[in-house]
């Protein structure tokens, strides 16, 4: 594979039952590559953290999903809210999630953690008032 494979999903705001598609989407994608399960394992868990991130906290947004001979990069991109102290943020635990979010089994604060754990590299790049992006590798 000489050149990076492509996919593009939008990810709906408004609903938590399709919430995790573009995830189970890419699972399946990756395992018709032939990638590791190990692999297919860490950008899916990756991937659907930042899924439902977008749903809960910034009304949806796109993913990006870009495979490479040498690594998995996922950019996952919104126009919410905006992260207002990322390192705060990144703490397992911390959670600005509603209590109706929380009433559904979402919002514990594993989301960002997770995503940082499941991937071997991770930036987050966020403005308040403009929004999210969240670039993530997996390596091959």
């Amino acid at each position: 594979m000489s050149e990076a494979l492509n996919f593009h999903f939008d990810v709906d705001g408004d609903d938590f039952t399709s919430a995790g598609q573009a995830s189970v989407q890419i699972k399946k994608n990756l395992r018709q590559l032939g990638i590791s399960p190990d692999t297919i394992r860490r950008v899916s868990i990756a991937m659907y953290e930042g899924e439902i991130n977008m749903v809960i906290h910034a009304g949806g947004g796109e993913a990006d999903v870009s495979v490479t001979e040498d690594y998995v990069e996922i950019l996952l991109t919104d126009h919410g809210p905006g992260i207002a102290n990322i390192e705060q943020a990144m703490q397992e635990g911390f959670s600005t999630a509603p209590d109706a979010i929380r009433s559904l089994g979402f919002g514990a604060g594993m989301g960002l953690p997770n995503m940082k754990r499941y991937s071997d590299y991770m930036n987050i790049d966020s403005e308040v008032g403009k929004g999210t992006t969240i670039t993530m590798r997996v390596n091959l």
